[in-house]
């Protein structure tokens, strides 16, 4: 389907973007400029939930004249992740007991969280250009 072609595009833009210009200062410049609430916990933790929920319904649909799975396979993927990473940051903060191997898999992830940003925005900007590409 074309509107989750739409939203697969947006979302990994829009997830990679918080991810990659995230420093831990506040000062973020979709905040500053569009005035999103990207500092917001709520709404990383909807945008993180909704990321993981397109990534899912990219697998599941797809554009027609492409091939299932693999045509949008790397789209698909990034919304697994960022949107995980989305969550599981939201999670960190708010937990209150340490979970070991998951913990250490998250603080794995939190920390290349500025390359797996900047390959969702390209993984999105790449599907956005070559829409019948192979794997993208």
């Amino acid at each position: 389907m074309i509107q989750f072609y739409f939203l697969s595009i947006l979302f990994n833009v829009l997830s990679g973007f918080i991810l990659f210009t995230e420093d831990g200062e506040g000062g973020n410049p979709l905040e500053e400029r569009i005035k999103l609430p990207v500092n917001n916990e709520i709404f990383r933790l909807v945008l993180g939930i909704l990321t993981l929920a397109t990534g899912l319904l990219k697998l599941l649909s797809s554009v027609q004249g492409d091939i299932p799975v693999i045509g949008d396979l790397v789209p698909a993927v990034m919304g697994f992740l960022t949107g995980f990473i989305l969550i599981f940051s939201y999670y960190d903060e708010h937990a209150s007991t340490d979970e070991g191997k998951f913990r250490k898999f998250g603080a794995v992830v939190l920390r290349n969280q500025k390359w797996i940003g900047l390959a969702a925005m390209t993984a999105a900007v790449l599907h956005f250009l070559f829409p019948q590409a192979l794997l993208l």
